[in-house]
């Protein structure tokens, strides 16, 4: 929790991302998490699970359809027509939220480390559906969404994937 008591649950079973102040619920939204499912191993493309940390916020500035690769803005904006143009991407858009596991040995450090995994909460295009897990193991929410939450919280506040 941050010293504001807010922290976020993520539902694997639900696809839904929770934002709590303590025991009290200030927001949800669909998601879509790993098409793998659940697991920490690196290259599994399934979403780790265990308390994490957001590590870093990433894109304050942006707009929501910024398109981001490798954690830097590519100076593009998210469009049908840039979608077309680059078929099978996994977009990134608006903002990061980069997760960092709290659990050593289940998701921080070693083979099932969260953040050299690059899992991050992210927003994905506006038309990409949510509630069915279909990611490549992040956290997926859509853009206007992904804003509300980064608004929210900050490096630091808690995080429980389950």
């Amino acid at each position: 929790m941050t010293p504001d008591g807010r922290w976020l649950h993520v539902s694997l079973v639900r696809q839904r991302l929770t934002l709590l102040e303590g025991r009290r619920t200030l927001a949800v939204w669909p998601v879509s998490t790993g098409a793998a499912g659940a697991g920490e191993r690196q290259g599994s493309g399934a979403t780790p699970r265990g308390w994490h940390h957001i590590r870093a916020c990433i894109g304050a500035d942006l707009p929501a359809d910024a398109v981001l690769v490798g954690r830097r803005p590519t100076g593009e904006r998210y469009s049908p027509a840039l979608a077309a143009q680059h078929p099978g991407r996994d977009w990134i858009l608006g903002r990061i939220l980069w997760l960092s596991g709290l659990e050593v040995g289940r998701n921080r450090l070693g083979r099932c480390d969260t953040m050299r995994r690059y899992i991050y909460i992210h927003g994905a295009p506006p038309e990409a559906p949510l509630g069915r897990a279909l990611s490549h193991g992040c956290v997926r929410m859509h853009p206007e969404a992904v804003v509300a939450l980064f608004d929210r919280v900050g490096p630091g506040t808690r995080v429980l994937l389950e």
